[in-house]
């Protein structure tokens, strides 16, 4: 059997997917968090409000104790969250974004949004139960997921195709129409909050829905 590889810092990685106003309670955060056993090769890059982000895919750290999540100020436990939010467990990526899909920070949405497009629905649904004014005409919630999927097309189109194939994949017998999938609602969401923000039709990479048709 081979031995594991060397635990290593995420110093070199995580500071770039969080905007520059926020770099001292990021550094505050990977001074907390235990060493990453695995760290991601791969990343993906994201525009917040004109700030090029690079977000690591994967971070297998274990979490850290109740003590040093108290220790971190207000800013610095939604960094720790939004970190978690890409760990290989699904129970800590449930457990983490709950805890920041209310938040109306800006950097927050791209760890939300990039979780729709992954194939635990206990996340998808902990997700869709958190945004309860995405589909509320001109919300603050709305305006806010609207600007980044308006300055993210091509993120979104990604997301979009792996929500459909996740759902073809697994979970296509219980929603046998990606009307009623909690994804595909979801995405419909983010179109009209896209659609809302820019005064334009949308473009989408889904199965025509009912109401797409009937247009």
């Amino acid at each position: 059997m081979e031995p594991a590889p060397p635990a290593v810092r995420p110093d070199t990685t995580w500071p770039a997917a969080f905007p520059t106003r926020l770099s001292g309670d990021v550094a505050r955060v990977l001074e907390a968090v235990p060493p990453d056993r695995y760290p991601a090769n791969q990343s993906f890059t994201v525009d917040v409000r004109g700030e090029l982000l690079a977000v690591p895919e994967r971070f297998n750290a274990d979490e850290p104790g109740p003590a040093a999540l108290r220790a971190l100020a207000p800013s610095g436990r939604l960094v720790l969250h939004c970190l978690y939010t890409r760990h290989g467990d699904g129970h800590v990526r449930q457990r983490h974004v709950e805890q920041i899909v209310t938040s109306d920070e800006p950097c927050v949405v791209p760890f939300v949004v990039r979780l729709v497009g992954e194939y635990v629905l206990e996340i998808v649904e902990a997700i869709g139960r958190g945004l309860p004014d995405l589909a509320t005409p001109d919300s603050p919630q709305r305006r806010l997921y609207g600007e980044f999927i308006a300055s993210n097309p091509a993120f979104v189109a990604r997301t979009e195709r792996r929500v459909v194939s996740y759902w073809s994949c697994y979970h296509r017998r219980r929603h046998p129409s990606f009307d009623t999938y909690p994804g595909g609602i979801l995405l419909a969401t983010l179109r009209a909050c896209a659609e809302e923000q820019t005064g334009r039709r949308w473009p989408h990479h889904t199965p025509l829905t009912r109401s797409s048709r009937a247009n």
